[in-house]
């Protein structure tokens, strides 16, 4: 009796352990296995995991061609897809500027995307409405993060989002509709004329931005973010109480500016939570600050920070209002533990000197506070 003829035992394995074989394979060879046979043709089309990039079609000298091919070899993918995409990646630089994007984008949010991963270099356009909606057609979408947007207003509506990370020049933000938020880190850069357009603005930053998030447990505000929320109109009591958040970090706050004092004693103020306070000051343009009136006309009498436990207090210059703001948190924190404090380079050792005298004749409402001052 001659051998048995070989029996093709891949092609027989269940779907789902093929789709776990072609995910480990680049995209260009799993679309490929298409030729093997009539059984392989499609079996690609139900992979969740799609990952592009410049090697998944050939390289020639002309970057024009090499563009046009992937573009065409991602579109004619998606368009021979079956089923829900959960992750889509594209990372190459070939794709700057590719009015494509938005369609994928789109076809994305209607297909159970849960990661959506775009590398694509600098200068990439991609419309705030095709970002809108891919946001809002992804329901149980719970982390976001969103880096390095030029000139970009944006409304983000996710009911089910609970970590959000912004970097960028952003026009307008407006968190609509993000009640489970629970982490948030913001980076905002402003241009001279971004800024002086937002100036303008009648609308309360501050309420669009911050207004619906009662859940949030950790805010970090990187440069600009007190400059931003302090546009528009003041708005005096706020309408919603931070009962969940403990950790506010602020950076690059700066405290010549009357409003933006106002921004952190609003959200501190409406944080009785609070456990650990972190702030820097910005670079110094003035020591003058003829306003002292204001820490008796807007300052809060009646606020006491029962949890605040830790106060770190970096690039301080020892302006006015800075040693009023030091001297407010400790007369009103009765379980403070350390307040830790570090001056500005900039700050000369004479300064030093009557910075930390002046700190040590400052009230304590805790018998346990202690205060660190910290030479770099």
């Amino acid at each position: 009796m001659g051998d048995k003829p070989d029996r093709d035992l891949i092609s027989n394995l269940p779907q789902s352990i093929i789709e776990s074989i072609l995910t480990c394979l680049p995209i260009g060879d799993a679309i490929r296995t298409s030729c093997l046979s009539r059984k392989w043709r499609y079996k690609w089309t139900t992979l969740t995991h799609l990952v592009f990039d410049e090697k998944c079609v050939a390289q020639s000298g002309d970057q024009v061609v090499v563009t046009k091919s992937l573009i065409n070899f991602i579109t004619r993918a998606l368009f021979l897809h079956q089923g829900p995409i959960h992750k889509f990646q594209v990372c190459t630089s070939y794709l700057q500027s590719c009015p494509d994007i938005d369609q994928w984008i789109l076809f994305l949010s209607r297909n159970g995307i849960k990661e959506l991963v775009l590398e694509l270099g600098e200068e990439v356009l991609v419309a705030p409405e095709a970002i809108e909606s891919l946001i809002s057609s992804c329901p149980l979408l719970e982390t976001l993060s969103l880096a390095y947007f030029d000139s970009l207003a944006l409304n983000i509506r996710a009911p089910n989002l609970k970590y959000l990370c912004l970097e960028g020049e952003f026009k307008d933000i407006s968190l609509e509709n993000t009640p489970l938020l629970v982490d948030l880190s913001v980076a905002l850069y402003m241009t001279d004329e971004n800024a002086e357009n937002s100036e303008q603005s009648s609308n309360c930053k501050f309420i669009k931005f911050l207004g619906g998030i009662p859940r949030l447990e950790r805010l970090i505000g990187h440069i600009y973010f007190t400059k931003y929320l302090s546009i528009g109109k003041d708005p005096g009591v706020l309408p919603i109480t931070y009962n969940h958040l403990k950790i506010i970090e602020l950076y690059q706050v700066s405290f010549e500016d009357m409003k933006e004092i106002l921004v952190v004693l609003r959200l501190i103020t409406n944080s009785p939570n609070l456990k650990e306070l972190q702030l820097s000051g910005s670079s110094l343009t003035s020591m003058e600050s003829p306003d002292l009136d204001f820490w008796e006309k807007e300052g809060p009498s009646d606020c006491t920070f029962h949890k605040l436990k830790v106060v770190k207090m970096t690039d301080m210059s020892g302006l006015p209002h800075e040693m009023e703001f030091i001297k407010f948190l400790l007369r009103k924190s009765p379980v403070l533990e350390i307040m830790s404090i570090m001056p500005c380079v900039f700050v000369t050792m004479e300064s030093r000197l009557i910075i930390v005298t002046e700190l040590l004749s400052f009230t304590r409402a805790s018998p346990k506070a202690g205060i660190v001052f910290i030479q770099d």
